[in-house]
């Protein structure tokens, strides 16, 4: 696959962190968020983007000033089972980590206007209309439930309804598939979010990225769990597999990161070139990349698969 004419050139981009913004008390901590933004351009489409299980607002680079040097604000909290935070085990937060992540995206949805205050030039540059959510593994059922997913609430049993009419797509890249049975009996233990998703509600329009080698200790099925998402949830759906790609995808979580296990600068590069077309789709702002990516990844590519329903 290869840019487009309709593609915008890599621009400069500034980022500032930390900005603090007022949590509820019952988060304990304030929200610590990053903002990655274009020096230029007007009418630019926000994108949220939430970290996996223990990283940060400083995870995920390669995706996050991507994203932005090609034209979107790009938005990152840091949630409470950030390794940086440091909550310990036992803490009653804890089997809440998944809702206080919503908390989180709504916070900084509520206060765009702080956000926007807090990098210079930034005021009046954002189209608040075209706004996507993100997220890599526990952070990708974060993106879900603002898309519609839900999630059955561990103290009550509740599925409530989380999403929000601000969010109009989203990537969901490596996340959670099916629970009950699907379920390691570690995961059903320990990760009460995982138990009971319910991704019939899950409409809006979003981009599900999986990898063929990504099999997780959370599930007693192989690498096709992740890609439930797109199985399982109704209404305008794509899924990219990556061939080959383990848990961070050939690298999304940092240059020379620990953690990646397949790293693959080609994979990502892939990546960030169709969740840069799929984003410009979903959100409005020209569909030629995302057409050219469809076709480019319909038939035999060495590097991965992209389907649409």
């Amino acid at each position: 696959m290869t840019s487009t004419a309709s593609t915008p050139a890599p621009g400069t981009v500034v980022t500032v962190k930390p900005i603090v913004l007022p949590a509820p008390p019952a988060r304990g901590a304030d929200l610590r968020v990053r903002v990655t933004a274009p020096v230029a351009g007007h009418d630019l489409p926000i994108v949220l983007l939430a970290h996996g299980f223990g990283s940060s607002l400083d995870g995920y680079s390669p995706l996050a000033d991507h994203w932005a040097a090609h034209g979107f604000v790009v938005i990152q909290p840091t949630h409470l089972d950030s390794k940086t935070l440091g909550v310990p085990e036992g803490d009653p937060r804890r089997p809440r980590f998944w809702r206080f992540r919503v908390e989180d995206m709504k916070n900084v949805l509520d206060n765009l206007d702080v956000l926007e205050a807090a990098v210079p030039g930034l005021a009046g540059r954002t189209d608040r209309t075209r706004v996507a959510a993100a997220g890599h593994s526990f952070g990708g059922q974060t993106a879900g439930i603002l898309l519609g997913l839900r999630v059955g609430d561990p103290r009550t049993g509740q599925a409530d309804d989380l999403s929000d009419p601000r969010v109009k797509a989203g990537v969901l890249l490596a996340t959670a598939g099916n629970g009950g049975d699907d379920l390691t009996p570690f995961a059903a233990e320990n990760l009460p979010w995982l138990r009971h998703p319910d991704f019939g509600h899950m409409s809006a329009p979003a981009l599900v990225v999986a990898g063929d080698k990504d099999i997780l200790p959370l599930t007693v099925r192989g690498a096709d769990w992740t890609t439930d998402p797109y199985v399982l949830a109704p209404g305008d759906k794509s899924l990219l597999t990556l061939f080959g790609a383990e848990h961070f995808l050939g690298g999304i979580s940092g240059y020379r990161a620990a953690e990646t296990t397949d790293e693959s600068p080609e994979r990502v590069a892939l990546l960030q070139q169709v969740t840069v077309a799929y984003l410009r789709h979903a959100l409005g702002v020209d569909s030629a990349g995302w057409t050219a990516a469809k076709e480019s990844l319909a038939g035999p590519h060495p590097l991965g698969r992209l389907e649409s329903k």
